[in-house]
């Protein structure tokens, strides 16, 4: 069979030549076609006259009689292994013979190509027959918890999620170009996520698919991380702040467009630091955690709850119709904190403060409606606390006041504008001062005095409550000392404890150091701390007072009957005396005055004197006379005093 250019002395027996069943061809120098048996004839068709525009001719002569692998443009798409090979030097003559890859030669090639374009090597690869699996690797199998050859004639949808199934359906008959990803299923029913790239083969009268997997569990769950920690918190697994804003300003959208409601409630934990700082941040921790779980039992459809940041909350509420409804919520949620909570044996009674802003009354956008809904909270907690509170136009006017009165206040301390005030506690049997209550005052340059009602919630906002707190502890011991050795008799000092300062760590030490540092004695000071602060943490107060009253100071809990008191705890706390809240006193009603006895009483029991507050009528203190009250203190008495003023007080010794 002459080629071609008329030549026929190529270099093998014709017969031979056309017995091969595989492929084989010849070429000039440029790459031209001189001759082809029958099979080539097959592969690249009667008409082509070169095998330039088939494969890199140039490349392929470089690397004479090493097997590369072709892909024909042809019909099949076929694989190929392809040789080149010189057989007559000086006139130029090549050899290019063709070898179909088999499935195991595609398969160990597809995969060495798939490894390359993603970049790994220790997938699994499987060739399927329209979804009946024809081979695989062991890679796969153990993938899939199978040995290999359990594997083969199995069908590929019953290694995938149920959820996965009609994906893998439809992605099964098309060609995806970039890898997509699938949920598994293994032998023991557990899930994991794959990453698969597959590319169509034919092979003689059918196509199969050969495919490369990946597990991509583990960086799958480490974007889902990342996309949790965008939008939730990771402590509460409640939406955080971000997420909390997007939704309300889709809320909004909304409800402008229809002409509904949306109101904000802003939370904040009360005496939530004073615990983190007395128990630790683990333990701060649980307690957040725990508080979200009730947040999350009173969540309702309409409702949207994220966590702000430290101890503060975010509610949306949907479709509010009015202030009442906003405000019934508020109190649905304060209502849930009534109970206490339980945190490693420890029984914690915590409250929230609420604030709360309306669309469209407060204001359009998410930030303004935020903004004013942590004015209120603020407001509520400068107040009472464990409350909520509707914003409205004066709070903003508020709020500028206290920020402004925040930079103030830290000067104060610097520049010596807060002074002590003292109110005498006087004995109802001897009708001589037993103690003096101190009270701290701003003396302020510009605006005159300011009450403590004022700027002590600041104080404890912003944290400066601590210095505030020492400085008053020291001033009240240097000047009782200064009295002591002025020749007047000695009495005790009683000096109010905020929360955060008694839930110090080192309190105790700190106030050793007060005393050593001023010469008082200290059976001459007495620490007041509050019911609720003496509820707060029982195991931890009464710890701390026993170290207290072996440093040989007093202890009182003042307010008492506004708190939670328990009486087993209140039996256990080693406290010299209960101070009767004025709230009791200032009202002769029968059942104040009911209270008040059994206070008293209970009182005397215990071992502890019992001091009345607030006292102002000669007809209250005959009754606590007539009750055995052993002390009172109020305006009936004496009005809180300069230190200047105090000399005719201790030489007074008249008795009402």
């Amino acid at each position: 069979m002459p080629d071609r250019n008329g030549i026929t002395n190529i270099p093998i027996h014709e017969w031979i030549f056309q017995q091969i069943q595989d492929p084989l061809l010849f070429t000039n120098e440029a790459g031209d076609i001189i001759r082809c048996n029958q099979a080539a004839l097959e592969v690249i068709g009667p008409e082509r006259q070169t095998v330039r525009d088939l494969l890199d001719f140039k490349r392929l002569k470089g690397h004479e009689g090493i097997q590369k692998i072709i892909d024909f443009q042809t019909e099949g798409d076929r694989l190929y292994f392809v040789q080149c090979m010189r057989v007559r030097k000086e006139e130029g003559l090549y050899a290019l013979l063709f070898r179909p890859l088999s499935i195991s030669d595609q398969t160990l090639e597809v995969k060495r190509e798939m490894d390359r374009l993603m970049d790994a090597s220790s997938e699994g690869v499987v060739m399927h027959d329209n979804g009946r699996i024809v081979d695989c690797d062991s890679t796969f199998a153990r993938m899939f918890g199978y040995k290999r050859e359990v594997m083969r004639n199995t069908d590929v949808f019953s290694l995938v999620d149920e959820d996965s199934r009609e994906n893998l359906k439809q992605l099964l008959h098309s060609y995806p170009e970039e890898p997509y990803q699938l949920k598994g299923k293994k032998k023991d029913g557990t899930t994991f996520f794959l990453e698969i790239l597959a590319h169509p083969y034919p092979q003689e009268d059918r196509v199969l698919r050969v495919a490369i997997i990946r597990d991509v569990t583990e960086r799958v769950h480490n974007e889902k991380k990342i996309e949790f920690m965008s939008y939730y918190d990771e402590l509460t697994d409640l939406p955080n702040r971000h997420y909390f804003h997007d939704m309300l300003n889709e809320a909004l959208m909304e409800a402008a467009g229809q002409g509904e409601g949306v109101a904000v409630h802003f939370i904040d934990l009360d005496y939530f630091k004073q615990i983190n700082d007395t128990l630790g941040y683990a333990f701060g921790d649980k307690l957040l955690k725990a508080c979200a779980e009730r947040l999350k039992s009173i969540q309702e459809q309409d409702t949207f709850i994220a966590r702000m940041g430290g101890d503060e909350f975010l509610v949306l509420q949907r479709y509010v119709t009015s202030k009442e409804k906003a405000e019934d919520y508020a109190e649905k949620m304060i209502g849930m904190f009534q109970r206490p909570v339980t945190i490693d044996d420890y029984e914690l009674y915590t409250s929230v403060s609420i604030g709360i802003s309306l669309f469209p009354d407060h204001g359009r956008s998410a930030d303004d409606l935020i903004k004013k809904s942590d004015s209120a909270m603020f407001t509520v907690k400068g107040r009472h606390r464990n409350n909520y509170l509707c914003y409205n136009a004066s709070i903003s006017e508020k709020f500028e006041k206290m920020l402004s009165m925040d930079s103030e206040l830290r000067k104060a301390l610097k520049q010596d504008q807060l002074e002590l005030h003292y109110q005498p506690q006087k004995s109802i049997g001897t009708g001589k001062i037993v103690g003096l209550e101190a009270l701290i005052r701003w003396n302020h340059p510009d605006k005159g005095m300011i009450s403590p009602a004022t700027f002590i919630p600041i104080a404890e906002k912003n944290g400066q409550i601590i210095e505030i707190g020492e400085w008053v502890m020291k001033e009240a011991c240097k000047q009782n000392k200064q009295w002591q050795d002025e020749g007047f008799a000695p009495v005790i000092v009683g000096v109010n404890l905020s929360a955060l300062q008694f839930l110090q760590k080192d309190l105790v030490f700190r106030v050793k150091q007060i005393l050593e540092e001023t010469g008082l004695a200290p059976e001459y000071l007495e620490l007041e701390i509050t019911e609720s602060m003496a509820m707060t943490n029982e195991e931890y107060i009464i710890h701390t007072l026993k170290e207290l009253r072996e440093l040989g100071v007093h202890v009182s809990i003042d307010d008492f009957g506004t708190g939670y008191s328990s009486l087993k705890y209140l039996s256990r706390f080693p406290v010299s005396k209960l101070k009767i809240d004025k709230v009791f006193i200032s009202e002769n009603q029968k059942q104040n005055q009911a209270i008040v006895k059994s206070i008293i009483h209970m009182s005397h029991s215990l071992n502890m004197k019992v001091i009345a507050e607030g006292v102002e009528t000669a007809e209250q203190w005959n009754f606590l006379k007539n009750e055995k009250c052993d002390e009172i203190q109020g305006y009936f008495y004496s009005k809180p005093l300069p230190p200047e003023q105090l000399s005719d007080v201790f030489n007074s010794s008249i008795v009402h």
